[in-house]
């Protein structure tokens, strides 16, 4: 059975929503694992408008203390309490949410009936701030005004997948399944010796997904997501405003294609999109212009990295 590895994007603009476009927040399904990705202004609204049941989120990565990016957490919280959440909510972010969030819990009289845990981040050096026993998720150095890092999502190396056909044709005995998923050969109860791939169907790709809220251009972005399948990084403005980019430390959509060109990634997801822009195809035609599979990631749009058993094509 696949293994999901899917990402749907709640909100897609930038310091301010629009009718069409929320602030930032997206929902990363890996193996029925819901992780919340920022969670800009009614973040909470937009899980219920895709239908996702936000009470399986779990854990909920902040970047950064710019309100487009974290305005909506409060009201999330107060949700779960409503509904009687019982299972603890891990939150990571830059220091100071806790004391923003404790204020307002304090003011407004709310004791949850569930835990939050905080987890802060050293925006500064990258490291594994989560980890089981299919995923890591680890920071990544971002350029803004603020303290501010990105995530990236990794599964781990996976096992062998057993041809049951092929392991009943050779004999292989039961004890054997553990050593033949793990990559060894086979030994039968006489000493025979089955080699891995005659009984086996490969190994699936680890898969991984990039998170890069807001940045200016940096060579250390670049570095951070090499390789990644699954690029998100912010285009808030079109080239010809590169200056006003620069000034408020965000990125051009070329940009945005230069970072994912030279990090040689699979696929770049671009968002976190100026009010001003209503068509949003100029955007993606200039980050296509350095990286031609890119995608724009607008309110609702969900996208897949499959299972690739021998690398992809």
């Amino acid at each position: 059975m696949a293994s999901a590895f899917e990402l749907t994007i709640l909100g897609s603009s930038s310091a301010t929503p629009t009718v069409n476009r929320n602030t930032t927040a997206q929902l990363l399904n890996v193996a029925e694992r819901f992780f919340l990705i920022d969670c800009g202004e009614a973040t909470q609204i937009q899980l219920r408008k895709y239908k996702i049941r936000f009470q399986r989120i779990n854990h909920i990565f902040i970047s950064h203390l710019h309100g487009d990016h974290y305005l909506g957490l409060m009201g999330l919280l107060s949700s779960f309490h409503l509904l009687g959440r019982i299972n603890p909510i891990h939150i990571y972010s830059p220091f100071g949410l806790k004391e923003i969030i404790a204020i307002q819990m304090n003011f407004s009289g709310t004791n949850l009936c569930f835990e939050t845990v905080w987890h802060e981040l050293d925006t500064e050096n990258p490291k594994i701030i989560f980890e089981d026993k299919i995923l890591t998720v680890e920071t990544i150095i971002l350029n803004h005004r603020v303290p501010c890092c990105g995530f990236i999502f990794r599964e781990k190396e996976r096992e062998f997948s057993i041809n049951k056909e092929q392991a009943i044709f050779y004999g292989v005995p039961l004890t054997q399944m553990v050593n033949v998923k793990s990559g060894q050969d086979a030994v039968l109860n006489d000493g025979t010796i089955i080699k891995n791939v005659l009984i086996t169907r490969g190994k699936q790709k680890a898969r991984s997904y990039a998170f890069c809220s807001d940045t200016r251009f940096d060579d250390r972005v670049i570095q951070g997501v090499k390789g990644v399948d699954l690029l998100y990084h912010e285009a808030t403005f079109m080239h010809d405003l590169l200056e006003r980019a620069k000034q408020t430390y965000h990125t051009t959509a070329l940009e945005a294609g230069r970072v994912a060109r030279l990090a040689k990634v699979w696929k770049l997801i671009i968002g976190h999109f100026s009010a001003r822009y209503v068509d949003l195809n100029p955007l993606l035609a200039e980050a296509k212009t350095e990286f031609e599979s890119t995608f724009l990631g607008e309110d609702g749009a969900i996208f897949n990295i499959p299972e690739q058993p021998f690398g992809r094509n």
